[in-house]
C-alpha cells in the first residue's frame, strides 16, 4: 500500500516507492508550488491521468542526461547548421505546455491535465518552471518545458509541429545548461529518444545523493531570461 497525503503531510522517503508498478509512491496531496518544488528537490514527481488522483512517483532506476554527455546525431547537426530558426526561452510557456498536452497520434489521452497545466503556469509564474522553444518563420514549431532548483534541471515535456523542433530545443537546452554549470538533467523514465542523445539510466540512491547536492546550488544569474512583454496568454 502507498500512503494518502493530507494537508501538510510530508512525502515518504523515495525508497519506499513499490516496485510494482515501478515507482510508484504516493497519492492525493495537491499541486501547489510549495508541494510541488518539494517534491521536485527529493526526486518525486506527479504522473497521473484523468479521473485519477494525483499519484506520485520516484521511480529505481532513474533516466538522467548528464550535459557533458549530450550525443548529437549526423543529420541533426546538419539540421541545426541551417540556421532557419530561432531558439528563445521563456516567450510562450503556456502555448509549450498546452502543445505538449495536446493528444498525440500514439496516445488516446493526456497526462498533462488542465490542473496540472495550471500548476505549472503557477510555477513560471515565480520563476521556477521555463520553456525553451524553437520558432520558425515566426511560428512556434516545436519545444520543451521543465523545471529548474538549484543546478538541477527536470525535464517534463516536449512537442514538435515540425521535423526536429523538439530535438534542436532539446540541443539548445543542454548546451545552454552546461554553460550555466547545471549537473544534470532529470529525464524520469527511459526511452529510446532520450538515450540517443546520451540519456542513461542510474541507480535512484545515487540519483538522490546528485540531488541532494545539486538542488542547494545557487543558480546562476540570468539563466533564465524574462521577456519584458510576454504574450497575453502567458500571464
Amino acid at each position: 500500500m502507498i500512503p494518502w497525503l493530507g494537508p501538510g503531510d510530508e512525502f515518504p522517503h523515495p525508497d519506499r516507492a513499490l516496485l510494482q508498478p515501478r515507482g510508484l509512491l504516493a497519492a492525493g496531496g495537491d499541486l501547489s508550488a510549495k508541494r510541488l518544488l518539494a517534491a521536485y528537490r527529493r526526486g518525486i514527481f506527479p504522473w497521473y491521468s484523468d479521473g485519477e488522483p494525483i499519484l506520485w512517483w520516484s521511480p529505481d532506476p532513474r533516466m538522467v542526461l548528464y550535459p557533458g554527455e549530450l550525443r548529437i546525431q549526423r543529420s541533426l547537426r546538419k539540421r541545426l547548421k541551417r540556421q532557419d530558426y530561432d531558439i528563445r526561452i521563456n516567450t510562450a510557456f503556456t502555448q509549450v505546455i498546452r502543445a505538449c498536452a495536446a493528444p498525440r497520434k500514439e496516445h488516446d489521452g493526456t497526462w498533462i491535465t488542465t490542473e496540472m497545466i495550471d500548476a505549472y503556469r503557477a510555477l513560471h509564474t515565480i520563476g521556477a518552471a521555463h520553456s525553451v522553444e524553437t520558432w520558425i518563420n515566426g511560428e512556434l514549431a516545436g519545444g520543451l518545458y521543465g523545471i529548474a532548483i538549484g543546478r538541477a534541471f527536470f525535464g517534463e515535456s516536449m512537442f514538435a509541429r515540425s521535423p526536429d523542433a523538439s530535438k534542436m530545443a532539446l540541443v539548445h537546452l543542454v548546451r545552454h545548461l552546461e554553460s550555466a554549470g547545471f549537473g544534470l538533467i532529470d529525464c524520469q523514465m527511459n526511452t529510446a529518444h532520450l538515450a540517443r542523445f546520451g540519456a542513461r539510466e542510474i541507480s535512484r540512491h545515487s540519483f538522490l545523493l546528485q540531488l541532494a547536492e545539486l538542488v542547494n546550488y545557487p543558480q546562476p544569474e540570468g539563466v533564465w531570461p524574462v521577456p519584458a512583454h510576454l504574450p497575453a496568454e502567458d500571464k
